[in-house]
């Protein structure tokens, strides 16, 4: 299981939205499998710029939380 952290704390963007993200892992909405929301849709849904999220999304890629597949997106790891 994944364990949420205190990040939402953090004064860097990336590190508030992996926590976020880190956070729908751990309950359920985003599930082993399932595909992470897009950048764009990050970008337009927490208004940070589209290197920030994709700074977190490599960021949760980095701690084997994500993989993610050329072309296609990010993707959640099974367990």
């Amino acid at each position: 299981m994944v364990q949420a952290d205190m990040g939402l704390a953090d004064p860097r963007a990336y590190v508030r939205l992996a926590a976020i993200l880190r956070q729908q892992v751990a309950d359920g909405t985003l599930r082993p499998g399932g595909r992470t929301p897009s950048l764009t849709r990050l970008t337009r849904e927490y208004g940070h710029a589209r290197p920030t999220c994709g700074k977190a999304l490599r960021m949760l890629e980095g701690e084997g939380l994500l993989t993610q597949v050329p072309g296609l997106g990010y993707y959640v790891k099974h367990d």
